[in-house]
């Protein structure tokens, strides 16, 4: 009876590794992959037409989406559930969070950028210009899509490979961070890693403490809704 209950465990904890696995590079190969549909037609990505561009985008994270919840819908049946009965106690519980989460960045942004010699980080400038450009994109694509797809990636599909807490917490935080700096031109501007992995650990600590990814799924729409209306409250006050 023991040994046919290690070699259950054993066959989870391998559906889980190929399960997180899976994700993570389905999410990688979505990201890096954006516009060889379009190099592959022979478009001129650079002169198409906006509203095509757009609508290209927005099917295409769309699918993405999908098939991410696809991957996990059998515990986003069961985590929902749970949020259902017990969402006013996470929320009282855990939204807190948010405001250590908004301090701790604002105190490392601070000190980054004192260091590094410019006010916002590369990924920061870049929303800003495609907000310039594309406002209601950039929104849907920041506030539905980025923490639904990013908290299953960055969060469930890690912790299906990290069972240890405090391991699942580190590289779920640092990974986060480091995916909205790549790219960046200068190596101090990777110092913008510190601020943007602050909600990576946080996100990662509810998930342990709650068992529960819309719990990070919520904070995250919170966190970037509000980026965004001060964005566009910025734009019409310039």
């Amino acid at each position: 009876m023991k040994n046919n209950h290690i070699s259950e465990e054993k066959r989870y904890r391998f559906k889980d590794v190929i399960t997180g696995l899976s994700a993570i590079i389905f999410y990688l190969i979505m990201l890096l992959s954006q516009l060889i549909p379009l190099q592959l037609m022979n478009i001129d990505i650079d002169n198409m037409d906006l509203n095509l561009k757009i609508i290209y985008l927005l099917g295409y994270e769309a699918f993405t989406l999908v098939v991410m919840v696809f991957i996990f819908h059998e515990p986003l049946k069961k985590m929902w559930q749970d949020f259902k009965k017990n969402h006013r106690t996470y929320f009282n519980k855990y939204f807190p969070l948010w405001f250590v989460l908004l301090g701790l960045m604002m105190i490392s942004n601070l000190i980054v950028s004192s260091i590094v010699g410019t006010d916002i980080s590369a990924n920061e400038e870049a929303i800003n210009t495609i907000f310039e450009v594309s406002p209601i994109y950039i929104y849907l694509s920041a506030v539905i899509y980025a923490p639904i797809v990013e908290e299953l990636t960055f969060r469930l599909a890690i912790r299906k490979l990290f069972k240890n807490d405090y391991l699942f917490i580190i590289v779920s935080g640092l990974l986060f961070g480091l995916i909205h700096v790549i790219g960046s031109s200068t190596l101090l501007e990777y110092l913008y890693i510190i601020p943007y992995s602050i909600p990576g650990f946080i996100f990662a600590y509810i998930l342990v403490k709650s068992k529960n990814i819309y719990n990070t799924i919520g904070l995250h729409f919170v966190h970037n809704g509000v980026m965004m209306a001060l964005q566009v409250l910025v734009t019409i006050l310039m």
